[in-house]
């Protein structure tokens, strides 16, 4: 998760665990520490799953989604954006740059619970071609 504000951090993860998903949840407070750990090489055999807040305070999450998305090995990383900005272009640039799905903030929590279930369902099914090596 990367969420710089802890208040909504805390909130994300209680509803995370609502929706039944019991896996490690990494909280990330910065673009910065986010890429760094994301692109460091045992994520390479983890499941990951990334909430994505948009206003950070040093880098856009927008720019973050992009360098996921451009990565070999994280590209088929499933993207969550949670954030304030309801802006319909911003919005589409989102699911332009890959995210799978895009919540504003304040969350109607019952709806992302649904989300993250509607999402590792989907998951569970979908095959994902191996990365080329």
């Amino acid at each position: 998760m990367i969420e710089d504000d802890d208040g909504h951090a805390r909130l994300i993860e209680k509803n995370v665990r609502r929706a039944g998903v019991c896996n490690a949840i990494l909280h990330l407070r910065d673009g910065t520490s986010a890429l760094a750990r994301l692109l460091e090489p045992e994520f390479a055999a983890s499941p990951l799953l990334v909430l994505l807040d948009l206003n950070l305070p040093d880098m856009s999450g927008t720019d973050i989604l992009a360098r996921l998305k451009s990565h070999d090995r994280l590209r088929l990383v499933p993207v969550i954006v949670l954030t304030t900005t309801d802006d319909r272009h911003e919005v589409q640039r989102c699911y332009d740059l890959g995210c799978n799905v895009y919540i504003t903030k304040p969350v109607d929590y019952d709806a992302f619970a649904q989300a993250i279930r509607q999402l590792g369902l989907f998951l569970s099914v979908m095959q994902v071609p191996e990365a080329a090596t």
